[in-house]
């Protein structure tokens, strides 16, 4: 068998670093060693022309010391050789101060004193006209001894008459060589410098490797893309909170949940969202997991999980479709006991009916069914008298029905009267049926269980009240029932409870309405409900089957005993 061919190995390719900590240690490195480069460069610059000065100077300050009146009589009084007293003071003055040389010359430029007495007698190799002029000269030339720095300065007698100039030059090498000598102890000091910013920048590096998690920038890069994407396509809202309680992020599913824009970014968070619950939540004043807030219309779930840096980041999911889901479980649940029930007390009705019709009793077979059948049919006449939008006439039908069965009496107000234009049928159904239900949890089990449910129109406004007379609402809690995860039942099979009230009065208040409770007659809690513009206009050809007939007329097309007498109607199911 051939040896299956396996792949080249990668080659190490060495280049600029991947990582952050050694990209960010190189560049602090790189840029510490060009700073002391240039700091030294910068720094020896100008040594150099300042020892040149100094020594120019001192070469001037030795030539003024040495061109004394006395020098100028020596000048003018003798001849110039190797052994006279001209030359005898140049050197004296020379080996005390240490000058490369002391030139003494005439008028003429002849010298009179010079290192090599070979050049006495002699015209000077430099212009020396601006001394003789009477000009003080400092100057960086060359001559015969070589390169020097030279002080010129001219030579008067006791009347200031010039008589000639002197001229003094420092050895240019000793200014270079302390120029080199001082090189090494920069040197040191550029060295240190070096070293601890080395040690500077390899430490901010390291911290900077902790808090990058050792990354490449390429990599921090795709996360930063990743983490764009992933906040902006969750459906989940996502809240980041600063130290300071100012918004640091919004991902586009928190903006539509919460109801504002990327305005918010930047602002604290009691300013975009306002003083309440969704507010105390998210800032982390009320503390717990799977926290309930109402947003609106919709019911959310937050969860705040605090940051090194102060902060915190909120996550919201929408409960809204959940929620109603389980209220809707929990009423189908009641429904599916009462039908159970329902079902146990019809066959207990066949059964009265087949005795009844063994034993021949006909006439009596015939008045128990028809009083069976209209009981049930005088509960739907009763509620579709009063309320014509269908979809609230079926609820209270369907509640009619489950009061019942738990023992509770469900009255229609004689005063109502719904037409059927309502703006938000499905709105007030969900209110209607939260009231309700509520009323039949607070009224069942008490000595006389009733519930009335009123709903009457002034104008456009419609208004809906639900009494109970179960134990009532104290009066120092009749607001927190109004907010969200306030209760006091036992959670029902979807978790959560303290949701339909606070969904009521945010549905009222965003029509400009209201919610409020108050003790009703019967001693129990009274709901009052008031939805300004919740009708359409009434057309000039509106349905004749809005108009409500008198309690006590027969319906159109139906013969037959009326479904009851006026007053006060009792919606109840018979077992």
């Amino acid at each position: 068998m051939s040896p299956v061919p396996t792949a080249p190995a990668r080659r190490r390719r060495f280049g600029w670093p991947q990582r952050v900590f050694s990209q960010v240690l190189l560049m602090q490195l790189t840029i510490v060693t060009g700073v002391i480069a240039l700091a030294t460069g910068l720094f020896l610059a100008p040594l150099s022309a300042q020892l040149d000065d100094q020594a120019m100077r001192r070469a001037l300050a030795i030539a003024e010391t040495t061109a004394s009146p006395e020098l100028a009589e020596d000048v003018t009084g003798s001849r110039p050789t190797a052994d006279g007293p001209v030359q005898a003071e140049a050197e004296r003055i020379r080996q005390a101060t240490g000058a490369e040389y002391i030139v003494i010359m005439d008028w003429r430029g002849v010298r009179w004193s010079h290192t090599s007495p070979a050049q006495i007698g002699r015209i000077v190799s430099t212009d020396p006209s601006e001394a003789l002029a009477g000009r003080d000269v400092m100057e960086i030339d060359s001559g015969t001894l070589g390169r020097s720095a030279r002080g010129k300065v001219p030579l008067r007698d006791e009347d200031g008459r010039i008589v000639g100039a002197v001229s003094v030059g420092i050895e240019y090498d000793s200014v270079r060589a302390r120029l080199l000598a001082a090189i090494p102890g920069l040197l040191a000091y550029a060295g240190g410098a070096l070293a601890v910013g080395a040690l500077a920048a390899y430490l901010i590096s390291r911290r900077l490797q902790r808090q990058t998690h050792d990354l490449a920038f390429s990599d921090i890069s795709a996360l930063l893309a990743e983490r764009e994407a992933m906040l902006h396509g969750i459906r989940e809202g996502v809240v980041a909170l600063d130290a300071a309680g100012r918004v640091r992020l919004l991902n586009d599913e928190a903006q539509r949940l919460l109801g504002v824009g990327p305005e918010a970014t930047g602002r604290p968070l009691d300013e975009v969202l306002g003083e309440g619950r969704t507010s105390d939540v998210l800032a982390g004043r009320v503390s717990g997991d799977d926290l309930l807030t109402v947003r609106g219309s919709r019911v959310l779930v937050a969860n705040r999980m605090p940051t090194d840096d102060g902060g915190a980041v909120v996550t919201l999911r929408d409960r809204t479709e959940l929620e109603q889901l389980g209220r809707e479980l929990d009423s189908t649940r009641g429904l599916i006991d009462a039908l159970r029930a329902q079902d146990h007390e019809h066959a207990n009705r066949l059964h009265t009916l087949l005795g009844l019709l063994e034993l021949e009793m006909h006439e009596e077979a015939v008045e128990f069914v028809t009083e069976v059948v209209g009981v049930h049919r005088a509960t739907a006449e009763q509620v579709t008298e009063k309320i014509h939008d269908p979809l609230l006439a079926a609820l209270l039908v369907g509640k009619a029905t489950v009061a019942a069965e738990r023992g509770v009496s469900l009255r229609i107000a004689p005063a109502t009267l719904l037409p059927d234009r309502l703006v938000d049928p499905r709105g007030l159904v969900t209110m209607v049926g939260n009231l309700v239900d509520n009323a039949l949890d607070a009224a069942a089990g008490t000595p006389d269980p009733r519930i009335e449910v009123e709903l009457h129109t002034v104008g456009s406004t419609v208004i809906l009240r639900v009494a109970d007379s179960g134990p009532g609402v104290p009066a120092e809690h009749r607001e927190l029932i109004f907010t969200e995860g306030w209760t006091t039942k036992e959670l029902p099979a979807h978790g959560k409870r303290g949701l339909g009230l606070p969904l009521v009065r945010r549905f009222a208040e965003r029509q400009g309405g209201s919610a409020t409770v108050r003790e009703s007659a019967a001693k129990g809690a009274e709901f009052v409900v008031v939805l300004p513009d919740a009708l359409t206009e009434t057309g000039p050809d509106e349905d004749l089957r809005r108009i409500p007939r008198p309690l006590d007329a027969p319906d159109p097309g139906e013969t037959g005993t009326p479904a009851g007498a006026g007053g006060v109607r009792e919606v109840r199911q018979t077992r």
